[in-house]
């Protein structure tokens, strides 16, 4: 039974993963935005779009990290 609620939970952790895509395309669909109504502001827009995508991808590396430790360091404590 915990082995399958740990299989469900290593899942559901891995959706965040997607929601991490979508992020980075809303970061960078809003950078090409941005730089076609104001073409001056690419510099700047560029960095702030640098940073987005960074804290996107900082998330998005933290869904495997807890899809892996719910595989395999909480494990069960069977009683003998």
């Amino acid at each position: 039974m915990l082995e399958g609620a740990k299989s469900i939970g290593a899942g559901a952790a891995t959706i965040a993963l997607a929601g991490a895509v979508v992020g980075i395309g809303n970061v960078l669909s809003s950078l090409i935005h941005s730089v076609a109504r104001n073409p001056s502001l690419a510099k700047q827009s560029f960095g702030y779009a640098i940073l987005g995508f960074a804290l996107t991808e900082a998330i998005a590396l933290f869904a495997p990290m807890m899809a892996f430790l719910i595989s395999f360091v909480f494990r069960s404590h069977k009683k003998l």
